[in-house]
């Protein structure tokens, strides 16, 4: 059997790397929040934004790439109980308590972020533009190898 190229392999990394940096910036004692003057509270956006980002990262994996109903649900639950779970991992951290209201957002950030992304074409296209790369000619890398 062929394995799929392993540039696929590396779409895992970035949910799992996310879930990383929350698991040990929730773990820690203070959490400096700043003050932006928003209505809502700055803890809530910040919880909202960062699930929806997990959920969307999640999409672009191979698993899911196919943007059905099912991967959009899966999606939004797993990073949902990633949600749950990081909130009761609070309640026996020091300084730190569990409030439902963050999992509330993480679970609204991540069923928003997966309609944008599967509903928004010019999002998802944002989401997966990649920088072009100038491709040298034969003729500079003659040169270079001159050089050398």
């Amino acid at each position: 059997m062929s394995r799929p190229p392993a540039h696929n392999d590396r779409a895992y990394i970035w949910p799992v790397l996310l879930a990383i940096v929350i698991f040990v910036i929730s773990g820690s004692q203070q959490l400096a929040t700043p003050d932006l003057g928003f209505l809502f509270s700055e803890d809530k956006i910040a919880h909202f934004l960062i699930f929806g980002l997990i959920a969307t990262s999640i999409l672009r994996t191979p698993k899911f790439e196919d943007l059905s109903l099912r991967s959009l649900l899966i999606a939004a639950l797993i990073t949902s109980a990633y949600g749950a779970f990081d909130e009761i991992r609070q309640s026996v951290t020091p300084g730190r308590s569990v409030e439902f209201a963050d999992w509330f957002a993480d679970t609204c950030g991540a069923f928003a972020a997966v309609t944008a992304y599967a509903k928004w074409h010019w999002y998802r296209h944002l989401l997966e533009w990649r920088m072009p790369i100038k491709r040298r000619s034969a003729q500079e890398h003659h040169y270079e190898d001159l050089r050398k």
